[in-house]
């Protein structure tokens, strides 16, 4: 016959454990978690366990080697959880009446007699009992348990706990990365949601912003943003394309700002899709600052910059011990001695550390020269990443004084990163071993 499961609300009951191997330190904190006023009955436990059983250095008297000095027979004090339960280690074998007042017994032994001896106690007094050691004969059975946000799931398989495991495991995959997430679910977000949506490969948006996009009701997307993720919206999702084309087409910010006010006013969730992160370089707060005019919540979800992803993608550090200890991200949209430039290239051309440069790709040769005048040596180590972290990723390795000409050649096109500093040489390194491991001996 099939089990039937339970939720028990364990808050102040109390629940005896016999046993503190592997399974008592899997059990207990998921048990204390739940309020359980746990009783441990067992003549030695584990670390973790007795971790937990600790109070403090002065309460706990720690012997030599770090061992817990108490009574053979006696309770430890019982631990506090605050929020959670409480938890008494009884040092000693367990003994008949131990289950008396347990609301729920664990037989975790690696002695199968004691256990059937904690199981029949347990049974004669009408009190669940989970053996550990016999699915069979055992009277309760611990699902494998997951929680993602205020959602707990559990899976039984039949006694298998190894195949219940990999279905939990999956169940809970789904939820966290929102593939199962309900759309309209009790606690719909209202607002905007500002997501960055991270360096362009779709498995690099977070969680949480997963699990907002699956919930939206109206996506306004840039053209950096993982755009396979659309594919997974349902059909009854408006997307809008908000993409700024460089030299082309584009979606002004004020018309973008309007769309986030006008879909929210007719009672949608909005998800406003960028790509990296979103207030790094993408006019995250002009949107913020829009919304907070007109009264409207934003909830911002950060996202992995391409500043840092796109070279880590290509295995080059951005910081390197012994290298160096900075680096600095600057947007290259505005050319060095422009009106309209904040950047201080100056202070940059001195700098030791790694340069980051976005949107440089169509103001190289301006940049490269203004490093050069102010500092930065022609042999200085540049790579140029493009198309980082998606299937057509590619690397180019060149100098600052031969940068310009090499992109040119190379037919370098938007979206790229140009990375500027000795850290490009711990890259090269790195290639270099993993070639000469590669070459028969």
């Amino acid at each position: 016959m099939p089990p039937y499961l339970l939720g028990l609300r364990l808050g102040g009951r109390r629940v005896l454990v016999v046993g503190g191997g592997r399974v008592a330190q899997r059990r207990v904190p998921a048990l204390l978690a739940a309020g359980a006023d746990v009783v441990l009955v067992a003549p030695e436990i584990t670390p973790s366990l007795e971790d937990l059983v600790s109070t403090d250095a002065g309460t706990a008297g720690a012997a030599a080697g770090g061992e817990i000095a108490a009574a053979e027979a006696g309770p430890r004090p019982a631990r506090d959880r605050g929020a959670g339960g409480r938890l008494t280690w009884l040092r000693r074998a367990y003994e008949k009446g131990d289950c008396r007042g347990a609301w729920l017994v664990q037989a975790v032994t690696d002695d199968a007699k004691v256990n059937a001896a904690v199981a029949a106690e347990a049974e004669a007094a009408r009190v669940w009992c989970v053996r550990a050691d016999d699915a069979d004969a055992s009277a309760a059975w611990t699902p494998a348990a997951g929680t993602v946000g205020e959602t707990t799931v559990g899976v039984l398989a039949g006694g298998d706990p190894r195949r219940a495991a990999g279905i939990r495991d999956a169940v809970v995959d789904g939820l966290r990365d929102a593939t199962l997430e309900a759309r309209h679910s009790r606690h719909k977000p209202v607002g905007v949601a500002l997501v960055g949506g991270g360096p362009g490969d779709p498995g690099l948006i977070t969680v949480r912003g997963r699990q907002l996009l699956a919930q939206a009701d109206v996506v306004v997307t840039d053209r950096l943003a993982p755009r396979e993720l659309l594919d997974e919206l349902p059909a009854d999702v408006e997307v809008v394309d908000a993409a700024k084309i460089p030299y082309g087409r584009t979606v002004t910010q004020d018309r973008i700002n309007d769309y986030l006010v006008e879909h929210v006013r007719q009672g949608r969730f909005v998800v406003r899709l960028k790509g990296g992160d979103p207030f790094v370089f993408g006019r995250g707060a002009e949107e913020v600052l829009h919304c907070a005019k007109h009264g409207i919540p934003v909830t911002v979800v950060p996202g992995i910059t391409s500043a840092v992803a796109a070279p880590s993608a290509a295995g080059i550090p951005v910081t390197h011990r012994g290298v160096t200890q900075e680096f600095h991200v600057v947007s290259a949209h505005v050319a060095p001695g422009d009106p309209a430039s904040t950047v201080d290239w100056p202070a940059l051309g001195r700098a030791q550390g790694t340069l980051v440069l976005l949107m440089a790709v169509e103001r190289i040769t301006l940049i490269a020269d203004a490093l050069m005048r102010y500092g930065r040596s022609p042999d200085t180590p540049v790579a140029v990443v493009q198309d980082g972290t998606l299937p057509g990723q590619r690397t180019l390795s060149a100098t600052l004084g031969t940068v310009a000409a090499e992109m040119d050649a190379a037919g370098v096109r938007p979206p790229a990163i140009v990375v500027v500093g000795d850290v490009v040489n711990v890259a090269r390194e790195i290639d270099t071993i993993r070639a000469d491991m590669g070459r028969d001996p």
